[in-house]
């Protein structure tokens, strides 16, 4: 028997790897000689340079950057084993956890550490890079990450404007002369989940804008900053950066990376599956067990799961989904490829047992067990 294993981390409580290694074991016991395949999953956002790397055999490499408050911060991406791509996580640099709830400001946080990050890559050979948005305590549309590949942003009066969002508003024109002249040589391929455009009422800093710790009367002035932004962009590019799909996420490094570095935006978990070459690894596989830390709605809008069940159905595998938890909207999922899918907790228990890594862990291979158990009778009897 051929099992392929393909969960995402369980968020806070186990990493992919780790709860992988769980499901093994629960398999192992019931039938000792079966072929298990780990194949750690991400879907662009938290986690997806660590499962990559683990993935492709690769390297992480921590260097520091510009944080968000222009502090310096030790951010890790990572290359994979070919050693000309690179995978980054934009939180890394400019990331919510790096900004304490109380001084969460986007008229005042940057971007510039992402940048420095594709420097520091393309100064050690990559030129392919992965990148994975979300997370951000930014809105400054990218600017600060064009500023550091060497892009100047002048005000009417031809000085350079400073960092932060609250310097959008003062773009009249965007210098490109000086940008780093390996750009030209590199591809961008941009892990993005929502489509949101840069301004606007379903733009980055009325819809995003919140979480980031932004007043209405600061939405307001960012918004209009973006919408400056957008205006002197068209100048330079020929492009209204607005109309991209997902120009709005991560605060408008969505429109920076479409725009001004020709990224492509596409499905996080679908970028992730492609690297990992999962439809070759599926291939003759008996059983896939994917997953994540609650199955729900949103899990059919683009989640891990979704996209390893996709395959599944596309190849007549049945794909069975372990979550810690399951709500009643998760029925959904069944029309999308998940053949069955279960939640790990077993008996009544507070959240915060239930997240503890070795009750997670315990808990995914004791499910596993029973569920190949209830397999094993069940092709007996057959």
């Amino acid at each position: 028997m051929k099992v392929l294993i393909a969960i995402d981390s369980f968020k806070g409580s186990i990493s992919s790897r780790k709860g992988s290694e769980a499901i093994a074991a629960g398999i192992k016991d019931v039938y000792p000689e079966s072929e298990i395949l780990l194949m750690p999953l991400a879907d662009g956002g938290e986690g997806t340079v660590e499962t990559l790397v683990q993935v492709t055999n690769g390297t992480l490499i921590v260097k520091e950057v510009l944080g968000p408050y222009r502090n310096k911060v030790q951010a890790t991406y990572g290359t994979l084993d070919d050693g000309k791509t690179a995978v980054i996580e934009v939180a890394e640099a400019c990331g919510l956890p790096l900004v304490p709830n109380d001084r969460r400001n986007p008229l005042f946080t940057t971007t510039y550490g992402v940048g420095e990050l594709i420097k520091d890559a393309m100064d050690r050979g990559c030129r392919e890079f992965v990148i994975g948005l979300g997370g951000s305590a930014t809105n400054d549309a990218g600017m600060g990450m064009l500023q550091a590949l060497g892009y100047r942003f002048l005000n009417e009066k031809e000085k350079e404007t400073g960092l932060g969002g609250k310097e959008l508003k003062e773009v009249y024109r965007i210098d490109s002369s000086n940008a780093d002249s390996r750009l030209k040589e590199c591809s961008f391929k941009v892990a993005c989940d929502v489509d949101n455009p840069l301004y606007g009422s379903e733009g980055a800093s009325h819809v995003f804008g919140p979480q980031k710790g932004a007043t209405s009367e600061m939405i307001q002035q960012l918004d209009e900053g973006l919408k400056q932004f957008s205006s002197a962009a068209y100048k330079v590019l020929g492009e209204n950066i607005n109309d991209i799909p997902g120009a709005g996420a991560a605060g408008g490094l969505g429109a920076a990376f479409g725009g001004f570095l020709n990224g492509e935006l596409q499905s996080g978990i679908d970028l992730v599956l492609e690297i990992i070459e999962m439809e070759k690894q599926i291939q003759g596989a008996d059983f896939v067990i994917t997953g994540e830390g609650k199955l729900d709605a949103q899990t059919s809008r683009g989640k891990a799961p979704l996209g390893v069940a996709r395959l599944g159905k596309r190849y007549n595998i049945p794909v069975i989904a372990l979550a810690g938890s399951v709500t009643e909207k998760t029925g959904i999922l069944n029309g999308n490829g998940i053949t069955s899918y279960f939640s790990i907790v077993n008996t009544p228990m507070s959240l915060e047992e239930a997240m503890n890594t070795e009750v997670a862990y315990n808990n995914l291979k004791l499910t596993a067990n029973q569920l190949f158990r209830l397999i094993k009778a069940v092709n007996n009897v057959i």
